[in-house]
């Protein structure tokens, strides 16, 4: 018996990891932050900008304003260091290097990618966690987050297949994350079929649950233990499944990779901290959107080449 049950953990045993490659991914990442060769052609960039506009002509083009935008979050410059980077860049490989009064106008204005870096996956349906977390306004004390700004909240909506934000959304301390399931998923449907919806007990409400049933989505919505089992409407499915058995029920919807937006808070906090530089609540929404947007574009290699389009 022992025998055997040593022949079934071997059997089972999963594959290690491929170190080599795995190494060479988070490599790339610096990579996709110093992609000077997204610069090439600025020039012609800079003219069609210009054609047919009305007043004073750009002087910069776009992909260097996204390029060194993208170094700012990441490496939190304040504007002026960001122009002593942008002045010794020029002198190395030609470009123009815009003023500190520039990049803090321009940066909060780019115009990103409607999905922020996501690549949908054609033909596929995708199951998406959702969840909120608060981020510091202020980095001057607790009391004085709390006397003068207090926080935003980034509410998510986490492809698990990608670990990739397909939808975003950014509102004050005061809104809690039931609020913004619909817009969420709404904002996922734009872009791929989402087959399921895993979120915690936050978002158990009977608007939720109607909203995900007339969209013909699963729910994967802890509800509360004392709920009413016959509460009517999908809700009802849901609660009687769970009260027959938590464990059970978490397994059958796959609730565990609800995780997947936590992970994602974790990894966006450790890359870019939790505070934001952005003084109006307007230019805090750019930051955030920048950030993530870099985020999915480094889970998104080894598509890094999207970086040069993207940029153009």
């Amino acid at each position: 018996m022992i025998v055997r049950g040593k022949l079934a953990m071997i059997k089972e045993k999963k594959p290690d990891r491929d170190w080599k490659e795995y190494n060479e991914h988070l490599v790339r990442r610096g990579e996709v932050l110093l992609d000077v060769e997204s610069l090439q052609g600025w020039q012609e960039e800079l003219q069609g900008m210009n054609l047919g506009k009305n007043g004073r002509p750009f002087r910069y083009p776009h992909s260097l304003i996204l390029f060194l935008g993208t170094l700012r979050v990441v490496f939190s410059l304040p504007y002026r260091q960001l122009e002593g980077f942008a002045r010794k860049l020029g002198k190395l490989i030609s470009i123009p290097a815009p003023d500190y009064s520039t990049l803090s106008l321009r940066i909060p204005k780019l115009d990103l990618d409607p999905d922020l870096g996501y690549e949908p996956r054609e033909g596929e349906t995708v199951v998406i966690a959702v969840d909120g977390t608060g981020i510091k306004v202020t980095n001057r004390g607790e009391w004085m987050r709390r006397k003068r700004k207090g926080y935003i909240k980034i509410h998510v909506g986490v492809d698990i297949g990608t670990k990739q934000v397909v939808s975003l959304e950014v509102t004050d301390d005061r809104t809690h994350d039931s609020e913004k399931l619909v817009p969420l998923v709404k904002g996922a449907q734009r872009k791929v079929k989402v087959k399921r919806v895993l979120g915690d007990g936050g978002y158990d409400t009977h608007d939720n649950f109607k909203f995900l049933a007339a969209c013909g989505i699963e729910p994967g919505i802890k509800v509360r233990e004392d709920s009413n089992p016959n509460c009517g409407g999908q809700r009802e499915e849901v609660v009687q499944a769970y009260l027959r058995g938590p464990p059970e029920w978490k397994k059958q919807v796959g609730y565990g990779q609800r995780w997947m937006a936590e992970t994602f808070f974790s990894g966006f906090k450790r890359l870019f901290g939790e505070v934001v530089s952005a003084k109006k609540f307007e230019r805090m929404v750019k930051e955030i959107e920048l950030k993530v947007w870099v985020y999915n574009l480094m889970l998104g290699l080894p598509a890094a080449p999207a970086l040069s389009a993207a940029a153009a």
